[in-house]
Order: structure tokens, then sequence, then C-alpha cells
């Protein structure tokens, strides 16, 4: 008796998996991309946040040494006060070498000010964009995340819900890059 093996019939390539593997491809190309301009854009952010602070500790020295100053002024009027005309040449110089350092300092303080405030408006732009491509990140991990339990179910409608957070992402990713004015606020919200 012969018995014949039953021969083991052959998978055909599943369109469905093709498809996924295509749009995983395009998704991790357009989060790579997206991951190096957000890799500098986070470097920005750092270092207009140190600007920031650096530019505030200038700011406080200044007002530091313009109310030292100030004190040293106060000081000197008082002391001039009351001494004779002849005995007042050393004072009225100090007084007036204080007054101008005080002005400076004031002078100095105000656009230390103004710079460390530039650095918070240019920190603030920064992070606007760093969410967007924050946003197209966890967009992309999750359509790909869908994307493969498409494949493993072989379910078409699956696949078709995956695009929506994937389109979504590559959309927030474009417009990072782009310098595009989108932001979901309530997004951005939740992954802050």
């Amino acid at each position: 008796m012969d018995i014949n093996p039953i021969e083991p019939v052959e998978a055909r390539p599943s369109r469905l998996n093709a498809a996924v593997a295509l749009t995983v491809a395009l998704l991790s190309t357009v989060m790579g991309v997206c991951k190096v301009k957000d890799d500098n854009i986070v470097q920005a952010m750092q270092q207009a946040q140190a600007d920031r602070l650096d530019h505030f500790n200038f700011y406080q020295a200044r007002n530091l040494r313009e109310e030292l100053a100030r004190a040293t002024l106060t000081q000197l009027r008082l002391q001039a006060d009351g001494r004779p005309v002849g005995e007042r040449a050393g004072y009225d110089a100090a007084i007036a070498q204080y007054e101008k350092l005080a002005t400076d300092q004031a002078q100095k303080k105000a656009q230390v000010l103004q710079q460390a405030e530039q650095d918070g408006r240019n920190y603030d732009a920064l992070n606007f964009r760093d969410d967007q491509f924050d946003l197209a990140d966890a967009a992309i991990s999750i359509a790909i995340a869908a994307l493969a339990v498409a494949s493993l179910t072989q379910a078409w409608w699956l696949y078709g819900l995956a695009l929506v957070p994937g389109l979504f992402g590559t959309f927030m990713g474009i417009a990072g890059l782009a310098g595009w004015q989108v932001h979901p606020q309530f997004l951005a919200g939740l992954l802050s």
C-alpha cells in the first residue's frame, strides 16, 4: 500500500503583509528623518535654556552691582553733608563716579534682561517644534504597532485603522520640518 503524505499547500504571498511592510518602511523613514531634526532642536533648546540662565545670572549680578553703587552713593552723600566746601572735592568726585557706575549698571541690567527674555522666546519657539516631532514620533509608533497586529491577524480593516495615526504622524513630522504653525494643544499637553 502506497501512502501519499499530504503535500503542504504553498503559502501564497499575502498582499496585506506586503502593504504592511511597505507602510512600515515608509513610516520608519519619516520617523528617522524627524528624529534627526528633533535631536538638533533639542540641542538648540538646551542652548537657549543655558543662555537664558546665564543672562538672568548676569542680570542679577548687574542688579547687585547697581544696588551696591547706589548704597555707596547714599553713604557718600550722607558723609559729604555737613563737610566744609573745601573738604567736599573728594566726596564730589566719588559721588560722580558712583552715579556713573549706578547708571551704567542699570543700562546694562536692562540690556541683559532683554537678552534673557529673548532667550525665553527662542526656547518657546523651539519647544513648539519639538512638540510637533514628539507627536509625530508617538503617532507613528502607534501606527507601526497597529500594523504589526494587522499583519498577524490578516485584518485589512486594522491596516486601514493603523493608517490614521500613521498619516497624522507623517503630517506632524512634515509640519515640524517645514516650520508650519500646526500644534494640537490638547495632544501636546498629554505628552508634556
